[in-house]
């Protein structure tokens, strides 16, 4: 797959992703919204894989653009 997600969008995704997993595991709850945390599995992969399928999709890159 392209790279397709760019610098502070890739900061983000993994921030983000990575304080929702946190908090699942923090959290001793339970319940719909106890489970609703694990969705930050998807912007942690797609920030460190620097890639979004979505983003493929609907044609959208933040990637800086490559000078040649």
């Amino acid at each position: 797959m392209p790279t397709n997600v760019g610098g502070i969008d890739r900061i983000l995704r993994i921030v983000i992703g990575a304080a929702l997993l946190v908090w699942f595991f923090v959290d001793q709850g339970s319940g719909f919204w106890h489970w609703a945390k694990l969705i930050g599995i998807v912007p942690l992969l797609t920030g460190l894989l620097s890639t979004c399928p979505l983003y493929s999709v609907l044609g959208v890159n933040t990637c800086p653009l490559k000078r040649g």
